[in-house]
């Protein structure tokens, strides 16, 4: 029976619960009021858990999944399988360990906004200057550029569709891309992007089945090659390329700007990253297993660096039309919302720079100096990928440099240094043993990519018409 005192109770302990609420809430108000322009105007903490979902998904979920095949083509069906596998258990319990530590510091009352924010705090200014700093902005704009071009790839295909005799070069159609993403990259939030990346998340989702089922109608079809699953190359070739495409595979589930995603959520952030991530995962796992299996599956060891190359065959299509008109068209438009998430960091280094926290910012001091500085940034990303169109070679490079030291190394030691487990307790060395590994396949997959990139150094041209 309820006593008239246990319910009294019970109301008291709520409305405890909701000051403490309350509390966190203008303490994270009177701090987000305190930050620097490029966090107050660039990392809003407006988000719910759902909008977490849609920057993940966008930031994890790109067309770089296209090239999966490829990968398989190095690794076979096994190991090809497995390492997709243990790439994505990893990654999801790796982002896991950072938003522990990141909403630990947040209930301490210093919320982190940026990731090498939280590397100062805990491995130190140089950790954070020097290695962490450099890295996520080498990935990020790195990212930039492999959208852009991958966008002006896309725009050709599509070209080349309706006039296949037609003379406009793969650098003419980058530039166009560029500025799309020239208009976009001046949406002033990271928070505003919360619906496009809704969409995005979908374009996804579209072009994954678009891709996929391109593959089975080749793959059941007299029009495709014949399958050969046999990995041919000589033995150095053949390790090489299997961790070139262990590279390749980390970008696919590479993130690199968990902080600055978290930091988009409003308070209290606790257990709203691990929803988003769960939501992320399931489209992850969905679009990555669907392409790799059934690319290689379909081409065997001829799947070439994007999957979408494979659809022609010698400019004829072995798809109908409309399937390759659909696919790129999901592709292209996505990449401009990737993009857009990857300057994210940039953009925010400018806005501290250059912008001023006393004042609005749709004000004319903020927004010209933000217009100007953004339209800059894209601009070189742009001339970039014009100049080196050579999608395959960024990817891995990206992956073995950037991805794997942030996403699969710096979550495991960050967590342990924080939280200091037992050195008896399982996760202590489940950390430690994916710290170690992971560094190492960082190192040699960097060896890997570095030496990619001197053999095909021969075929290279600035504004090729690849």
């Amino acid at each position: 029976m309820v006593t008239t005192s246990s319910v009294a109770a019970h109301v008291q302990d709520q409305v405890v619960e909701d000051h403490a609420k309350v509390g966190q809430e203008a303490h994270d108000d009177d701090q987000q009021k305190q930050l620097n322009a490029g966090a107050l105007f660039v990392l809003k903490s407006k988000g719910s858990w759902v909008h977490c979902a849609y920057h993940l998904t966008t930031s994890i979920v790109g067309p770089d999944l296209l090239s999966l095949p490829y990968a398989f083509a190095f690794l076979g069906w096994t190991t090809g399988i497995f390492c997709l596998v243990i790439g994505a258990s990893v990654t999801f319990y790796s982002y896991n360990l950072i938003s522990l530590v990141l909403e630990h510091y947040a209930q301490l009352g210093h919320r982190h906004f940026r990731f090498r924010d939280l590397a100062h705090d805990i491995l130190g200014p140089k950790w954070c200057w020097y290695f962490v700093g450099p890295i996520q902005f080498l990935v990020c704009y790195g990212a930039v550029v492999a959208s852009i071009l991958l966008g002006g790839q896309c725009m050709k295909s599509i070209y080349l569709l309706s006039s296949p005799n037609g003379s406009m070069k793969l650098y003419e159609f980058v530039i166009i891309f560029g500025c799309l993403m020239l208009v976009l990259a001046q949406i002033p939030s990271f928070h505003s992007l919360r619906h496009i990346n809704l969409v995005s998340m979908l374009l996804g989702l579209a072009y994954s089945v678009c891709a996929t089922a391109a593959c089975i109608y080749i793959g059941n079809s007299s029009k495709g090659s014949q399958k050969d699953y046999s990995l041919k190359s000589s033995t150095v070739s053949r390790v090489f390329g299997i961790f070139n495409a262990n590279a390749i595979i980390a970008t696919i589930y590479g993130n690199g700007i968990i902080p600055e995603i978290q930091a988009t959520v409003a308070a209290p952030v606790k257990g709203k990253m691990f929803k988003g991530l769960s939501v992320c995962y399931a489209v992850v796992t969905t679009t990555s297993f669907s392409v790799a299996i059934s690319g290689y599956w379909a081409f065997g060891n001829k799947a070439e660096g994007l999957i979408l190359s494979n659809f022609l065959d010698d400019g004829k299509p072995l798809i109908p039309k409309w399937l390759i008109f659909m696919t790129n068209v999901f592709t292209m438009f996505q990449l401009s919302a990737v993009g857009v998430v990857y300057l994210q960091p940039t953009n925010e280094v400018l806005e501290t720079t250059f912008a001023d926290p006393t004042r609005n910012e749709l004000s004319a001091r903020n927004v010209i100096p933000r217009l100007i500085s953004r339209s800059l940034s894209v601009m070189l990303a742009t001339a970039i990928a014009a100049m080196l169109p050579f999608f395959g070679d960024i990817n891995s490079v990206i992956g073995a440099f950037g991805f794997i030291p942030l996403d699969f190394v710096l979550p495991a030691v960050l967590f342990n240094l924080t939280f200091k487990p037992s050195k008896r307790s399982p996760i202590y060395w489940l950390n430690i043993t994916i710290a170690v590994v992971f560094s190492v396949l960082g190192i040699i997959g960097a060896v890997a990519a570095i030496r990619q990139i001197s053999l095909d150094a021969k075929t290279y041209k600035l504004f090729a018409n690849v």
